[in-house]
């Protein structure tokens, strides 16, 4: 096979020229070599120009910088100075809108990154940038080029200055497609979403060997870093799925639902779904008995455009949901209390969730309707001692700092805090409604009639019938659905039925709401 170093003499003619162009352009394309390429397919891992097929549509890939190469000496790297250096980088089109992209090739040094190979990904952040594009990096390499040295290192620090430039200014979606070790995990940390496919791609700062040797725990490569760890227990990835086509193709879909940049909406499209349809089911999905469990993912479903939705962190923090979806064709946020999930409490994971759910949808103009049915915070000395104060104040800074259209529904409960800080409308909800089955109070009934009345329940003959009567004091003095109404606390209580064409009608009112906020270098978010 002719190598980069060994391309044929040209003839001294244009045709010569063009000739000798088409031969290098070909190596570029083919790659290193077979064996190269079937080490990578064995182990189950498309190269990275399928996986540039894949995520962009037919034929729209453009290639910057295919003939780079690297100019390091030393190891033998003088002797081995394949195209790309490792990475393939340039945009596309993905529903026929603009992406800027760059793919590790593992194939070529591991995809480890070296000057020359971090030069080509500044290059491409910054063409991102300044088109007001989304970037997504096709992330499978080794981490820095050791025989490279320190120029390496200062490759990811190129990297991560322009993560953060870019942040809330352009989507950055970062798919982990094999291996990410080291300062390579802070990219992705960075970015607004992180894909992760099981079986093939890792993420962690110091690898199993080095876990073992300075704790002595052994564990897996998955076991450590792996898709389902990051998905579950972390909270690193927001997705994860079985296959790199699958992963692909979801990419695709949740840039169907992103705007570009942080100036532009999110693209509507014609919906088929009626913007006045009825929701009768509701009325049987939620029950009134503030006791019993429901699927909030049900709710969802009914009120959205064809129950189609996309969830975000879908396996980790599951008493709340966060979800990006379509009503009368207009992208939204959805964030939803889930009572079928530790009866939808807020703790610290279900806090930090949402907060960044919101600033996300904040920062690229998606307007956000909240569910409530939630009966407080989670209480317990784990989750005190864990900071639950702070976590919990990064929600409510979220939601106080969001200047898009924000709309919140109370299903049923609505206690204590944890009511306020779901986007309540004494934190500056635009509307906010509640079904009649709402409980809107300080706390539940029963807790209330013990610390109000706790004096009148110890003294009397039958404290368990008095208990039961406070109680009913309670709920009718301060907890029937219209108390909060009366008081301009909502702004309508609504029939269920009607959610859909409430939400639509109301988020089409609030479609050119602008809110500034006050000067400021930026706010100091609670950590």
């Amino acid at each position: 096979m002719t190598t980069s170093q060994e391309v044929p003499a040209a003839a001294n003619d244009a045709r010569g020229r063009v000739a000798e162009l088409r031969a290098i352009r070909e190596e570029v394309r083919r790659g290193p070599s077979e064996k190269a390429t079937a080490a990578q397919k064995a182990k189950g891992k498309l190269t990275a120009r399928e996986r540039i097929d894949l995520l962009l549509d037919e034929d729209s890939f453009h290639e910057v910088e295919p003939l780079r190469r690297h100019r390091a000496t030393g190891f033998g790297l003088e002797g081995k100075r394949p195209y790309t250096d490792g990475v393939i980088t340039g945009w596309g089109t993905v529903h026929g809108r603009t992406v800027f992209l760059y793919a590790h090739d593992f194939r070529i040094f591991g995809g480890a990154l070296g000057e020359a190979h971090a030069a080509k990904i500044h290059k491409i952040m910054d063409m991102a940038i300044s088109s007001g594009a989304p970037l997504v990096s096709l992330n499978d390499g080794a981490g820095a080029r050791i025989q490279e040295g320190v120029s390496a290192l200062a490759g990811y620090g190129g990297i991560f200055q322009r993560n953060t430039r870019a942040s809330g200014v352009i989507p950055q979606i970062s798919v982990m497609l094999g291996p990410c070790a080291g300062g390579a995990a802070y990219s992705p940390a960075l970015t607004d979403f992180v894909f992760m496919v099981r079986e093939t791609s890792q993420m962690f700062i110091t690898g199993p060997d080095v876990v073992q040797a300075v704790t002595g725990e052994q564990i897996s490569q998955n076991g450590l870093g792996g898709a389902d760890v990051h998905s579950t227990v972390s909270g690193v990835s927001h997705f994860a799925y079985d296959d790199e086509q699958t992963c692909l193709e979801e990419v695709r879909y949740l840039l169907s639902l992103l705007p570009q940049n942080n100036r532009q909406n999110p693209p509507a499209v014609e919906s088929n779904d009626p913007a006045g349809r009825r929701g009768e089911v509701l009325l049987d999905l939620v029950p009134a008995d503030g006791n019993r469990s429901y699927d909030m993912h049900k709710v969802i479903e009914e009120i959205v455009d064809d129950g189609d939705y996309l969830e975000i962190h879908e396996r980790w923090a599951t008493n709340i949901i966060c979800a990006l979806t379509r009503l009368d064709g207009h992208v939204v946020g959805i964030v939803a209390n889930q009572p079928a999930s530790m009866a939808g409490v807020l703790d610290i994971e279900a806090s930090e969730k949402a907060a960044r759910f919101v600033q996300m949808c904040d920062a690229f103009n998606i307007p956000i309707v909240t569910l409530l049915d939630v009966p407080g915070f989670l209480p317990g000395v784990a989750q005190e001692h864990g900071g639950i104060i702070r976590h919990g104040a990064k929600l409510l800074y979220a939601y106080c700092n969001a200047t898009v259209p924000r709309i919140s529904l109370i299903l049923r409960k609505a206690y204590g805090g944890a009511y306020i800080v779901m986007d309540s409308q004494s934190i500056g909800a635009d509307l906010t409604f509640a079904w009649p089955t709402n409980e809107i109070a300080v706390m539940g009934a029963e807790g209330a009639a013990n610390v109000i009345f706790r004096k009148q329940i110890a003294e009397a003959d039958d404290p368990d019938a008095m208990r039961a009567r406070m109680v009913k004091e309670y709920k009718a003095e301060l907890m029937h659905p219209y108390y909060a109404a009366e008081r301009g606390l909502i702004d309508d209580v609504i029939d269920p039925v009607e959610t859909r064409e409430v939400l639509i009608s109301s988020l089409a009112m609030l479609r050119n709401k602008h809110a500034d906020l006050p000067s400021r270098k930026h706010g100091n978010p609670p950590q």
